[in-house]
Formats: C-alpha cells, structure tokens, sequence
C-alpha cells in the first residue's frame, strides 16, 4: 500500500492514526457521558487530527479508508456511552422476533401485568429510561428488520446484540462510501470529499460508536441519489423508499423532484407521467413494507409517537427556542404545542418553495437544494440530537458548503446537557453552537471565495 510513497510522505499521518486510536479507544471504554470536560476535550483532539489528516493526507485514499474502517472496529465491544436508545433498538428487535407487534405495545404496559416477553426485560427498561419505556416505538419496519437481526444472532445478550447492531452500522457506512465515491466521480467532485464524512468524529461516535441508523438511512438514499443521477430512476424510487422505511427524514425531499423530473422550461406530459410513477413506486413499496404491522390501532400508536418529537419533546433547538421565549413573554408559559404545528408548516413552506421556484439545472444544483431544504427542517426543530445532522454532513460533500463540518463539531456543545443529574440544557452554549453554525452560513452564503477554508 505504501510502496509508492516516501516516509516522510507518510509518516505524519501514520502518527495522527495512531493518537486517534487511543483517544477512540478511550472515548470508547473509558468515557462516561457526565464526565462532559473528559467528552469535551477528547472529541476536539480528534477533530483537530481528522481535519489535519483528511487535509494532508488527500492523495492516500486507501489509508484513510483503512483508518476509517479501524476507527470504527475499535468500538465493536463498547457499549455505547453517549445514548441508551440502543436497548429501546434490543426490545423492539425481541419483540418482533417473539411474533409480537411492537408498534402495540409500551415496554411499560408489561410492568402493571408483571409479564417480561424478552430476554433481559428488565435490564432492557432499566437501560432504556423511563420515557422511551413509556411510549411506543416510532422506528420505522428496515429499521425493525435491523434490530431484529440482533435478536436472531444474540437473543440472551446485550453485548452480543450491540456488537451485530455495529456491524449492520459498519457496513452501511462502508457501503455509503463505495456509492458516495462513484456519486462524486460522476459529479467530477475530488472522491477526497467523502472522508469529510467518513472519517469524521461525529459520525464514527454517533453512528459506530452509538448505534444511531441514520448511517444506514444515508447507504439508501446516496445508493438512490447514484441511480437518479444514471437515469435509472424507476430502482432509485424502490431504494429511496428504503431510505425511508430506515428514518422518515428523506420525506422531506420528495417535493424536490418535481425540479428534477422537469428538464424543460413546461412540466411536459412525459415529465409529468415519470414523476407520478416515481412516486407511485416510492409510495408503493412503502406500503408493501409497513403492511405485516398495518392496523387501526398501528397507526393510531405510530402518529401519536412522531407528533410528540413536534409537541412536546424539545433539546438543542434554535429558532424555536427564540419563540418559545416570545410565547412565554405573551403568554407566561410554553407554547410548544401551537409552535410546534406551526414549524412543520413553515418548512413544508420553504421546501414547496424550493421545489416549485428553484432551478435544478444541474444534480449538483438538485443536492445544494436538498441540503438547504434539510437545513431548515433543523432549524426550525423542536428536537435536535447530534446524529440528525448526519444527513446533513453527507449531503454537503457534494458542496462547496461546508457549515456541517462547522456544526458537526460545535454540536458537541450540546452534550452539556447531562453533565447535569436533571438533564438541563446550558443555553448560553447552545447559542454559542447556532452562533457559530449560523456565521459559518452567512459567511459561504455571502463570500465569493468560500474555498479559501477548506482547500
């Protein structure tokens, strides 16, 4: 792999991979997510050494794809330390397994009746807390199938459940960077953009590290993006309602194809007809996949759980966060459930706008459109974890935008949060987060030399 280099060409970036394996190493077995000046720091000195190794390191692509994919062995065995979701992913998968619907049941509803239907039940609701144990599932039927699989090979064990969860993860992102790179070749984008988000941080710790899907979402979607962009359009709708039925997050783009399809100034009849079916086929294998859970009751469950993420659940936010404190200077309490329906609404807004208004002359130009259309749905988020910025930093190395890069580190600031024993958000740092992110935009939107930072 090194024979046409010289030592000194290498040598450095062989010393950058070695600290970052220890500091992964640490990160991963010895970190505890309360310990936020220990979480702080390290995750700042891998981001220092991952931005200096993708920047000196461009030309060597089979090393950084090899330190990519060590980085994330490292975290094979650890069990996550930043997030508990994934024992709400080992229930849902048992459930499913055991034959019983998990879009019906709370793991609560079992506790009252002192009926326990998987494997290590109780260590299960201990670990996933008490609000996700109240509360149905809202994780979509491929994301089902994953947790599932865990079951299959490691129904007894949450370590042996965690570890196939990291491999499903592991090979998404391996397959996000196969059909990223031929996206990028084919887009005539230097292929060395794709470590901006493979070798990131925030995406070895969020997704490998705490088994957030939202990696396996990406796999899909850029699959489909590949098709898209080779006119197979008719299999590009079959994967990207894939995508969906990993996260519902792609829904937010459907409205942009209608630019697409149209490659004429006047929406003709044929444009028209292979939109309708691109559709149709999306809408069609989404049903086909949600139909072994479909029932009155299924979907009665299913929307109530997606409308508390707009109604009542809030952390990180930004704009909402700025009328939140308007609602409670009118009104002297917290108006998330009237803000809350009024953001959706706003971002549907802005995306109609963008589909209807937005050139797309270029795929580049259609994915631009889609990264600022995924931007305003977080800002204008009731609810921003780190791992929603996923998409987002995928997106963006098809770009000359690199705000997620900014964010996905500044994010961290977030993770102060539960340096508290009462969970509390730190408000001055998550302004200090959207100040910087916000700056950042306004600073490529505006600049006419945006390069300057990144080359």
């Amino acid at each position: 792999m090194f024979q046409d280099l010289k030592l000194h060409e290498y040598k450095i970036p062989i010393l950058f991979i070695v600290i970052s394996t220890l500091f992964y190493s640490t990160f991963a077995y010895s970190l505890e997510r309360s310990d936020y000046l220990k979480l702080f720091t390290l995750y700042s000195a891998l981001f220092v050494l991952f931005y200096k190794l993708t920047q000196i390191s461009k030309r060597h692509f089979k090393l950084l794809v090899i330190a990519a994919i060590a980085f994330r062995v490292i975290f094979i065995i650890a069990i996550p330390n930043l997030s508990q979701d994934f024992y709400r992913f080992i229930w849902d998968g048992r459930m499913l397994l055991g034959g019983l619907n998990p879009y019906l049941y709370t793991p609560e509803s079992f506790v009252s009746i002192e009926k326990f239907p998987v494997a290590q039940a109780q260590e299960l609701m201990a670990g996933m807390g008490a609000l996700s144990a109240s509360h149905f599932t809202n994780y979509p039927p491929i994301n089902q199938l994953c947790f599932a699989i865990a079951a299959l090979f490691s129904g007894k064990s949450i370590l042996g459940s965690v570890v196939v969860l990291r491999i499903l993860i592991i090979a998404a992102d391996i397959g996000a960077l196969y059909f990223g790179v031929k996206l990028l070749k084919r887009l005539k984008i230097p292929i060395s953009n794709i470590f901006w988000y493979i070798l990131n941080p925030f995406i070895i710790i969020e997704l490998t590290g705490n088994l957030h899907f939202e990696g396996i979402m990406v796999f899909f979607l850029v699959w489909s993006l590949y098709l898209l962009h080779k006119n197979h359009w008719k299999f590009a709708a079959v994967v990207i309602a894939l995508s969906i039925s990993v996260k519902l997050m792609p829904l937010l783009f459907l409205p942009l194809f209608f630019k697409w399809f149209n490659t004429n100034e006047q929406f003709t009849k044929l444009s028209f007809w292979k939109l309708m079916s691109f559709y149709s086929i999306i809408g069609g294998v989404i049903a086909l996949i949600f139909v072994p859970f479909l029932s009155v009751e299924f979907i009665s469950n299913y929307s109530k759980t997606v409308g508390l993420w707009f109604n009542n659940f809030e952390f990180n936010a930004s704009i909402y966060y700025l009328f939140r404190e308007i609602g409670y200077w009118y009104s002297g309490y917290n108006q998330i459930a009237v803000i809350g329906k009024l953001l959706p609404v706003l971002v549907f807004s802005y995306v109609l706008y963008l589909a209807l208004f937005k050139k797309n002359k270029s795929f580049k130009n259609f994915i631009k459109t889609m990264l600022f259309a995924f931007t305003a749905y977080l800002f204008l988020s009731t609810t921003v974890h780190p791992w929603y910025l996923t998409t987002l930093l995928f997106l963006s190395i098809f770009t000359n935008y690199k705000f997620p890069l900014v964010w996905s580190f500044v994010i961290i600031f977030s993770y102060m949060a539960y340096a508290s024993p009462t969970t509390s958000e730190n408000l001055w740092l998550i302004g200090l987060e959207y100040g910087v992110v916000f700056c950042a935009i306004l600073w490529e939107v505006s600049a006419k030399k945006r390069h300057i930072l990144f080359n």
